[in-house]
């Protein structure tokens, strides 16, 4: 064999393409920006999911807050309702009157309030005694509305309206008015009335007769 010929199989053995040594090309561009994109898509997958945790406890924790205004606006609505039917009553019962029967308007006229109230309008209606029972004074009552409102530390102020119709020696004919009342209720103290003005005619907790 010449030398021409075995120059040429080595060169022939040194650019074949199955040869073990021969360099990988790798992957083309197009896996490359495929593969590039995996990371990307992971952390922005990462990222929504921490975004929609996050909106989720807010929307969570709006709810629980609204619900716990909700619950107390619910509550302090019944409170002043409640004020508001307990000093209705109240007024109700105690703007009506039978000269004939006073016990039992005295004892509307203290039913419902403090010890130290009650006391206070024990003495006013004794004092009320001497001008009712000669004015042979009648009345009765029905209730018009009321309106509450929070003074603090559970207690409520009710201003509440009750149609009266009076007759008594002077107008036997009988007078129709508005009596208003102003209480103070005590939500703490079993919903006890602890002050009073316009109690009946012409009457006060004060226990000052009219004049």
């Amino acid at each position: 064999m010449s030398n021409s010929s075995v120059l040429q199989d080595q060169d022939q053995d040194r650019h074949d393409p199955t040869d073990e040594d021969s360099a990988d090309p790798g992957p083309s561009t197009d896996e490359r920006t495929a593969n590039s994109r995996y990371p990307m898509r992971a952390m922005a997958t990462g990222v929504l999911g921490a975004v929609a945790v996050a909106a989720i406890g807010l929307g969570a924790w709006k709810f629980y807050d609204t619900s716990n205004d909700l619950d107390a606006m619910r509550a302090d609505a019944d409170a002043r309702a409640h004020a508001e039917q307990v000093a209705l009553d109240y007024a109700t019962g105690a703007a009506e009157m039978d000269f004939k029967d006073l016990a039992a308007w005295k004892q509307r006229l203290t039913a419902g309030t403090a010890p130290e109230l009650e006391q206070r309008l024990t003495q006013a209606s004794t004092s009320m005694e001497q001008i009712i029972v000669p004015l042979q004074w009648t009345s009765t009552a029905q209730p018009i509305t009321a309106k509450a409102e929070d003074a603090g530390n559970g207690v409520y102020t009710v201003d509440c309206f009750v149609g009266v119709f009076t007759s008594n020696a002077q107008a036997p004919e009988g007078i129709q008015s508005t009596a208003t009342y102003k209480l103070s209720i005590d939500s703490s103290n079993d919903w006890k009335i602890t002050e009073i003005s316009g109690v009946g005619p012409d009457l006060d907790a004060s226990g000052t007769p009219p004049k």
